[in-house]
């Protein structure tokens, strides 16, 4: 049989190099990707998958005999079928939090509460939260200019504002679903999205903590002045500082559409938890009618669809905005949403073709063998084609396409959150010119490309190790096993 490892480097070989080479879109190269592994895969690999899988033989022949693009769209078709509706969700929140005024208004609240002397924490801890629901790109679009307003009042710490900013929520985007990397991974290894949300957002904290002293020493020793650049003019800037508060929503319905999901989530898993305490048949009526509306409220596509319609009513009250406009807005929001479900679809058949060569074992036995631990592994896996490529939800689905079957088989000894985990923290090191966030950052901002490597690069990939170290640490003392 052919070694899962040569088609492993078959399968990066045709995904970087249409990416980087060829220029092709994320989502036709990691198709081609699948496309070509699935061809290679030998019959043997596919019958050791099919038994991994605990197949019947009935199941094993009808899964052997499928064909090649049959196998391809069906791993296709289970990814989508996951997180599908989820991304769309999410989306139509985070247009709807632009729309309506409710990040700004997350963002000054956090400044109000916490004093101008403290505006770098206020963008830490607003972009923590806005980076959740919201996709980074967007989030920085989005508190750039109040970072540039600060910056009139304060030009020394223009480098500081920013670095905040990204430390904030570029964290989020990696480890809290529901953005595609996490919310994917979460998929592939079993994990309930309550306890990849807890975890992400504690592992989130130390890293963003890490991110937050890296700025401060930074700020220090490079002072980032505040150049023109396309995005926004200094009149647009003091106009922003002079806009009305009573055109923003208030704080408690700008934060809900971010909290509720969390909460009904979380709560489904807890009042499960509690009700299963009280054994069979035993548990109180009054429990029983919570856990009944938890279960249906609680289901993350449910949770996401009652975010977004509370998201959408803020627009209507807050923007005044008629059914022309609410369309345009969901429209917007639900195209940006469908290339990123076709790319993580698309990451999700890859991943699951790769799985099906067996290179989970094969992997396995390496770090076995070099006596490589599974979390350095599975960060270093993904760094490795994060750098390559650019993407780090590219990286997140890859990656966990290769070591998925490590969680699995239920020989790492503990909980696979970790895993998922290592694997979101890995996909912060290395952001250069291959990376669009890069170059967002780089342009947005006013800064050279220099002064983006040595400022916003170095302190992701410092975050991505302390991330790293956070994880092996609760592994060790609290494997959840």
């Amino acid at each position: 049989m052919a070694d899962p490892l040569w088609l492993l480097l078959i399968g990066m070989v045709v995904v970087l190099g249409g990416i980087l080479a060829l220029r092709l879109n994320a989502f036709l190269a990691l198709v081609l990707g699948a496309l070509i592994v699935a061809t290679v895969t030998p019959r043997a690999g596919l019958e050791q998958y099919a038994k991994d899988k605990s197949m019947s033989p009935a199941e094993t022949q009808t899964f052997v005999k499928r064909s090649i693009g049959e196998r391809v769209a069906g791993e296709f078709g289970r990814t989508c079928a996951t997180i599908g509706i989820l991304i769309a969700m999410a989306s139509i929140v985070g247009k709807c939090l632009l729309e309506s005024g409710g990040a700004e208004r997350i963002v000054r609240s956090t400044l109000k509460l916490v004093g101008e002397r403290r505006a770098p924490l206020a963008f830490l801890s607003s972009g923590f939260t806005l980076g959740i629901p919201v996709f980074f790109d967007t989030v920085f679009y989005l508190m750039i200019p109040l970072g540039k307003a600060m910056a009139m009042r304060n030009v020394r710490d223009y480098g500081l504002y920013i670095m905040t900013i990204i430390a904030g929520a570029t964290m989020t985007h990696s480890l809290v679903p529901p953005t595609p990397g996490p919310l994917f991974v979460a998929g592939e290894l079993s994990i309930g999205l309550d306890q990849m949300i807890v975890g992400g957002i504690v592992v989130g904290f130390f890293c963003a903590a890490s991110g937050y002293v890296y700025a401060r020493w930074a700020n220090r020793r490079w002072a980032i002045p505040l150049r023109d650049s396309a995005d926004i003019s200094r009149e647009e800037l003091e106009a922003l500082t002079k806009r009305e508060e009573s055109e923003l929503p208030p704080f408690w319905l700008s934060l809900s559409p971010i909290a509720l999901p969390v909460a009904l989530i979380t709560g489904k898993t807890v009042l499960a938890s509690v009700s299963k305490g009280f054994g069979s048949g035993t548990v109180p009526g009054w429990l029983e009618a919570v856990g009944t509306c938890f279960n249906y409220a609680g289901d993350p596509n449910v949770a996401m669809t009652l975010s977004a319609a509370i998201a959408l009513a803020t627009v209507v009250a807050y923007r005044r905005a008629d059914r022309e406009m609410i369309s345009r807005f969901v429209q917007m929001a639900l195209s940006s949403a469908g290339m990123i479900i076709l790319i993580t679809s698309a990451g999700g058949a890859f991943g699951g073709i790769l799985q099906q060569t067996g290179i989970g074992h094969r992997i396995q036995e390496l770090s076995s063998a070099y006596r490589l631990g599974a979390l350095p592994l599975a960060f270093a896996v993904t760094a490795l084609i994060r750098t390559a490529q650019g993407s780090a939800t590219v990286a997140m689905i890859t990656a966990v396409g290769i070591l998925g079957s490590m969680a699995s088989s239920g020989q790492i000894g503990f909980h696979p959150l970790y895993l998922a985990l290592a694997i979101g923290c890995g996909s912060k090191p290395v952001p250069w010119m291959n990376d669009s966030g890069f170059w967002v950052i780089c342009k947005m901002s006013g800064m050279t490309e220099a002064e983006t490597l040595k400022t916003a690069s170095t302190m992701m990939s410092l975050m991505g190790i302390t991330g790293l170290f956070v994880i092996m640490i609760a592994a060790h003392f609290f494997p959840l096993v």
